[in-house]
């Protein structure tokens, strides 16, 4: 009860760092929504859309959920190393809460920001004209996939943060961390389209399962992404995998990342 009480007025203190202006909450979606809005669409005349006959906007929209959450998370690690270095980080590790508290503070705010920008992410591409499949079923694979991805890439970015002591090095990392990953787990194509070998490298990364969950959950219910990661006939078996790869991720990192931060207090 300590802990979770802690947590509170944790969470509220990264709220006032990291999302204290609109501008903080609105700038990690421009280049998501440019991708919704303008990229989606104009790929969509340019190809002919998708062979497996998905809405090519509501597939790419969805895909962008992969760009913005990893942003997200990874810009909440990079104020977490400014708070270490000119914050109040120090005092705060010397009151009478776990250190654990600390990360599952700002880990709370990065979920409601993330949560927040993916709405509004959906909500314009939805506007733009695509053609999702809401129901409730699939809202709550989509939601579990985007909470999942999120609690993972915060655990990345806190593990990071505590072991990059500066903020260049950090910022440095930033594209093979939040960025790479994305070409290769099916953002724009689906991961059949790769070479053999990028294909398997595909299968391994949990954004490759996060993304084809959501998919399956509100762009495409015959499981298209996930039978090109497991070959199954059965699609809600193929689903339930997919999400053990994703809690899976999300549980080792985020243990990781209080180990690392609770280390890297001691020095």
């Amino acid at each position: 009860m300590a802990t979770i009480a802690a947590l509170i007025p944790l969470a509220r203190r990264r709220v006032a760092l990291t999302a204290r202006n609109p501008r903080q909450i609105a700038v990690p979606l421009l280049t998501p929504i440019l991708f919704a809005i303008v990229i989606a669409p104009a790929l969509t005349t340019a190809l002919g859309g998708l062979q497996t006959k998905l809405d090519y906007t509501a597939f790419v929209s969805i895909g962008t959920v992969g760009l913005l959450v990893p942003l997200t998370a990874v810009f909440a690690g990079l104020s977490v190393i400014v708070d270490r270095d000119s914050g109040a980080q120090r005092e705060l590790l010397a009151a009478p809460v776990a250190r654990s508290s600390l990360v599952l503070g700002n880990l709370a705010v990065v979920l409601v920001l993330s949560a927040l920008q993916v709405v509004v992410l959906i909500g314009v591409a939805t506007l733009r004209g695509a053609d999702f499949h809401v129901s409730a079923t699939g809202l709550a694979w989509f939601a579990v996939a985007v909470l999942g991805f999120a609690v993972f890439m915060y655990g990345v970015a806190e593990t990071l943060a505590s072991r990059i002591t500066e903020q260049e090095e950090y910022i440095g990392a930033t594209p093979a961390v939040a960025i790479l990953p994305w070409f290769f787990a099916g953002a724009l194509f689906p991961i059949s389209a790769l070479p053999g070998a990028l294909t398997a490298f595909a299968k391994v990364l949990p954004l490759t399962h996060a993304m084809a969950l959501m998919r399956y959950g509100l762009a495409d219910p015959r499981g298209t992404g996930l039978h090109d990661i497991w070959g199954m006939s059965n699609t809600s078996a193929e689903a339930w995998l997919s999400l053990a790869v994703v809690v899976l991720f999300a549980a080792a990192f985020i243990a990781l990342s209080v180990r690392a931060f609770t280390r890297a207090a001691l020095r």
